[in-house]
């Protein structure tokens, strides 16, 4: 794939990330035009009020392996800027298996769970407890995944995820 069809495809993406934010978000209205202008793009963010949020990552389930965290992140999409994503997992014991957090690079090192050019943001102690906290400082896309047995967690566990934080509307 030619740098021009990587770029193709990552404008794509985002494109496709964002049209998945505003997809089903407080849009009501009817076919004959009558809308609700109170909720949603382009007239503010229903939570104006709220600069950000704390999300568990895959809520309940929390970070594990056999989770589908891709589609975890798309039905509780959008994610904005400065929302603080909270992954929490088991130190490593005799009964699980540890967890770790990295950011892949790129999409297509997400897509294949190649780890080189990964930076390890989390250590397999810090999910105890209150967990390990990453805020969404920038606009861009960020790719999510446990590197623990070189990528297998990523590979078979499905322990990995996308996204790309929204402007909060006011």
């Amino acid at each position: 794939m030619g740098m021009g069809n990587a770029g193709a495809l990552l404008i794509l993406v985002a494109i496709s990330m964002f049209g998945i934010g505003l997809g089903n978000k407080n849009f009501s209205g009817d076919w004959n035009g009558n809308w609700n202008h109170t909720a949603g793009w382009p007239y503010g963010h229903p939570n104006a009020n709220q600069t950000s949020k704390t999300i568990i990552v895959g809520g309940s389930e929390n970070w594990r392996f056999g989770f589908n965290y891709t589609d975890w992140a798309i039905r509780n999409s959008p994610f904005y800027m400065n929302d603080k994503l909270v992954f929490k997992y088991d130190p490593p014991n005799d009964t699980t298996f540890p967890h770790s957090v990295y950011l892949l690079p790129n999409f297509r090192s997400f897509q294949n769970c190649d780890l080189r050019g990964a930076k390890k943001i989390a250590q397999v102690t810090q999910g105890g407890g209150e967990g390990f906290e990453f805020v969404l400082k920038r606009w861009q896309p960020y790719y999510f995944v446990c590197g623990e047995r070189n990528g297998f967690h990523c590979k078979v566990g499905m322990m990995k995820f996308a996204v790309w934080p929204l402007f909060r509307w006011y």
